[in-house]
C-alpha cells in the first residue's frame, strides 16, 4: 500500500504539464515567420542601372542574370546615328516571380554614354537622373500620405569597363568619382572571354591601384558576422578578391560534353557563361542576387540617401535663416543707459511739474469755496 501511494505522488499530470509550459511559452519566436509572410505578400523591388560605352554586352549580361529579355523592342542604331546620339536616360520594368515571391526590378540604362568625340559631362544626366529619384522620394516621404511610397531610386549601379584597354580611362574615373557618393558601384570588366586568365589578374590588379589611387568609393562588401557557417565565409572571401568581377553574357544555349549549357561557340572552343573557371558571372549573380541584394538596398537608404536628405535639410534651414532676415522689421536699437547729470535733470523736471500740479489743484479748491 505505501508503495502504491509513493509511486502515485511521482504521477505527472499530462494535461498540467502542458498549462504550465503554455503559460512560459511566449511565441515572439515565431515573428520571422510574420516578417517573411508579410514581406512575401508585399514583394520586393530593385532598381539596377548599367552604365558603360555601346558594345560592351551591357543588355546581354542584363538578360542573362535574370532570365528574361528586357530588350526586345530595342532598335540598333548605326554608326552615323550614334555619331548625333546624346545619353538617353531608359527604364524597363518587369515582374518576375520565384517560389511565391515576386521582385519588381527596374533596369535603367544609360544609351550614348561614352560613345561621343568629346565626352566632357557626358555622366551629367545620369547624376541629374539619380538626383531626381532622391529628390521624388524625399518629397513622397516628407508629404501627408507616405504609405504607399514608390522606392525609385537607384541601389546598384553595374560600370562595365573595356577589356581593350590597360586600365581606367579618363571618362571611367570620372564617371565613378561623380557618382561614388550618390549610388553603390560595383565595376565589371566586360567581355572576359577576350582575355586569357593571367591578362585577366594583370587588368584586375591595375584597375583595383587605380581606384585607391584615384580615391573612387565602390561598393565595400559587409564583413562577415562570427557566427556564420564556414562555405559562406569562404563564398565572402572569393567574391572579395575577384572584384571588379570579369564576366561574360550570353543567351545562347550550346552543347558542350554531351551537356546543355549556356556559353559562346568559338573555333578553338566552348566558353561556359556559368562555370567559375572561366568567367566571375555565378559570383556576380550570387551578390547581386542571393546574398547582398538587401545590403544594397540599406546602404542606399542608410547611406547614399541620409546624406542627400541631410542636405537638403541643411539648404532648407540656411534658406528660411537668410528669408527671416530680410523679411523682419528694422531693428529696434538698444535704448542707451542714461548718465548721472541727465537723471538729476528728470528728476529736477519731474519734481516741477508736481509742484505745479499741486498750486493749481489749490486755486481750484479756492475758487469753488468761494
Amino acid at each position: 500500500m505505501s508503495t502504491s501511494l509513493r509511486y502515485k505522488s511521482k504521477l505527472v499530470n499530462p494535461v498540467e504539464e502542458k498549462q504550465d509550459h503554455d503559460k512560459q511559452y511566449v511565441g515572439f519566436a515565431t515573428l520571422p515567420n510574420q516578417v517573411h509572410r508579410k514581406s512575401v505578400k508585399k514583394g520586393f523591388d530593385f532598381t539596377l542601372m548599367v552604365a558603360g560605352e555601346s558594345g560592351l554586352g551591357k543588355s546581354t549580361l542584363v538578360n542573362s542574370l535574370f532570365l528574361t529579355d528586357l530588350y526586345k523592342d530595342r532598335k540598333l542604331l548605326n554608326a552615323e546615328e550614334r555619331i548625333n546620339q546624346t545619353v538617353e536616360i531608359l527604364k524597363h520594368t518587369v515582374d518576375i516571380e520565384e517560389k511565391g515571391v515576386k521582385l519588381k526590378l527596374t533596369i535603367v540604362d544609360t544609351p550614348g554614354f561614352g560613345d561621343a568625340v568629346n565626352n566632357t559631362q557626358c555622366w551629367k544626366p545620369i547624376t541629374d537622373y539619380v538626383d531626381q529619384q532622391f529628390e521624388q522620394y524625399f518629397r513622397d516621404e516628407s508629404g501627408l500620405n507616405r504609405k504607399n511610397i514608390q522606392d525609385n531610386r537607384v541601389h546598384c549601379c553595374l560600370y562595365f569597363i573595356s577589356p581593350f584597354g590597360h586600365g581606367l580611362r579618363p571618362v571611367d574615373v570620372e564617371f565613378m568619382k561623380a557618382l561614388h557618393e550618390k549610388v553603390n558601384i560595383v565595376p565589371l570588366i566586360a567581355k572576359a572571354d577576350c582575355l586569357v586568365p593571367g591578362e585577366i589578374r594583370k587588368l584586375k590588379e591595375r584597375i583595383r591601384e587605380e581606384i585607391d589611387k584615384f580615391g573612387i568609393k565602390v561598393y565595400q562588401f559587409p564583413e562577415c558576422d562570427s557566427d556564420e557557417d564556414e562555405e559562406f565565409k569562404q563564398q565572402d572571401r572569393e567574391l572579395k578578391e575577384s572584384a571588379p568581377f570579369a564576366v561574360i553574357g550570353s543567351n545562347t544555349v550550346v552543347e558542350a560534353k554531351g551537356q546543355r549549357v549556356r556559353g559562346r561557340l568559338y573555333p578553338w572552343g566552348i566558353v561556359e557563361v556559368e562555370n567559375q573557371a572561366h568567367c566571375d558571372f555565378v559570383k556576380l549573380r550570387n551578390m547581386l542576387i542571393r546574398t547582398h541584394m538587401h545590403d544594397l538596398k540599406d546602404v542606399t537608404c542608410d547611406v547614399h540617401y541620409e546624406n542627400y536628405r541631410a542636405h537638403c535639410i541643411q539648404q532648407m534651414t540656411s534658406k528660411l535663416t537668410q528669408d527671416s532676415r530680410i523679411e523682419s522689421p528694422i531693428p529696434i536699437l538698444p535704448v542707451p543707459t542714461p548718465d548721472t547729470e541727465t537723471e538729476k535733470l528728470i528728476k529736477m523736471k519731474d519734481e516741477e511739474l508736481r509742484r505745479m500740479q499741486e498750486m493749481l489743484q489749490k486755486m481750484k479748491q479756492q475758487m469753488q469755496d468761494q
